[in-house]
């Protein structure tokens, strides 16, 4: 799954939903032939404390977007993910289940685009599209990632059609000046790290009672989606740099392991309770 498909913060008082109902198409829906139910939809976000209103005019906003289209299947009514949108969610799991930290033999990958003025809009989908990668900025016009991102930047570009604008080279870093302090004015570590920090703060306390006492698959699904939701985030955010270019302690590496002890702690007691709701009579 993916943080390109978030939406922007001027979408409406109800867009903080957006994200936990792709989540849960992200999770459930892609083992069910792609389809959810109206009624399990409305069910399963219910148990996340959202009212079915609120539900139905974020499933609008995400239909009207392209990422969910309408289904029927058997005479009831539901959604399904758009084909694009299941192709960005496969390449997501990447990221945010097998965590790929670069290192310094895979160099970097260095995007440079031009933009005729009359396609501005172009203008700012690349810079939205390259910051959701991972890329920092080296200078104006000239974008930075680790190496090991090449492939997946190549894609993106091409399935949003932004490829004929842009210039993609890759090698390593020959001088000069220090490499680590360019990394920090390239990319806010601060940021990062305060997005890490507070992951860990909010999980740690949910991690150590999960493991401590028995959660039922309702609870755990209360709890995982909510939590998968801010985790898939933050791999796009960080790409992964080589940890001797980041600080000592880098606290990515302190949640990554948070991370994949959640997934295996609550992820399958989560699925049991989702899949309770979708198949009732099972």
């Amino acid at each position: 799954m993916t943080a390109g498909l978030e939406e922007s913060p001027a979408a409406g008082r109800d867009a903080r939903h957006g994200p936990l109902i792709i989540t849960t198409f992200g999770l459930y829906a892609r083992g069910e032939a792609n389809w959810l139910s109206v009624a399990s939809v409305v069910r399963l976000m219910g148990d996340l404390g959202v009212e079915a209103q609120a539900v139905r005019s974020s499933v609008s906003r995400l239909k009207r977007r392209g990422v969910l289209e309408s289904a029927r299947h058997a005479d009831a009514a539901g959604y399904s993910l758009a084909g694009s949108v299941l192709d960005t969610l496969a390449e997501g799991d990447v990221r945010i289940f097998e965590r790929v930290r670069a290192v310094a033999e895979d160099g970097w990958i260095v995007v440079i685009f031009s933009v005729p003025e009359s396609e501005r809009q172009k203008r700012h989908e690349l810079r939205t599209t390259l910051t959701r990668l991972g890329f920092g900025t080296a200078a104006p016009g000239v974008w930075i990632a680790p190496g090991n991102l090449a492939a997946e930047t190549r894609r993106t570009l091409e399935r949003r059609g932004l490829a004929g604008y842009v210039d993609l080279f890759t090698g390593d870093h020959v001088g000069f000046g220090d490499l680590r302090s360019k990394v920090r004015a390239w990319w806010d570590l601060d940021e990062l790290t305060a997005l890490y920090t507070d992951f860990l703060r909010r999980y740690r306390p949910v991690l150590e009672r999960a493991k401590a006492t028995a959660v039922t698959p309702r609870e755990a699904f209360q709890v995982y989606v909510p939590m998968l939701t801010q985790w898939r985030r933050l791999p796009y955010r960080d790409p992964g740099l080589p940890l001797a270019l980041l600080p000592p302690g880098w606290q990515g590496e302190s949640a990554g392991t948070l991370f994949t002890d959640l997934n295996a702690t609550l992820g399958a007691a989560a699925r049991e309770h989702a899949l309770s709701v979708i198949h009732p009579d099972h």
